[in-house]
C-alpha cells in the first residue's frame, strides 16, 4: 500500500503521515493510532516506542488531583 492510499484510508495528510513515518511527530491522536493499526493490521506497540528523556522536560502529562 502506498503512503497516499494509507493517508486516504486513515484520514490524515501525506505530510502528517510522513512526519509519523520519520519519527519526528511529538504526539499522535488515539483515533489516528487506531486507524493506522486497523489499516496496517498491527498493534499500537508495533508503531510507537517510548524513549525516556524526550517528554521528561514537559509538564503536559501531569494530572491534577
Amino acid at each position: 500500500m502506498s503512503l497516499t492510499e494509507l493517508a486516504d484510508r486513515v484520514g490524515v495528510t501525506i505530510a502528517n503521515l510522513s512526519i509519523l513515518k520519520t519519527g519526528k511527530a511529538r504526539a499522535i491522536r488515539f483515533s489516528t493510532l487506531g486507524a493506522l493499526c486497523r489499516e496496517l493490521d498491527c498493534q499500537p506497540g508495533d508503531l510507537v516506542v517510548f524513549e525516556p528523556g524526550l517528554a521528561d522536560d514537559t509538564d503536559d502529562d501531569e494530572v491534577e488531583e
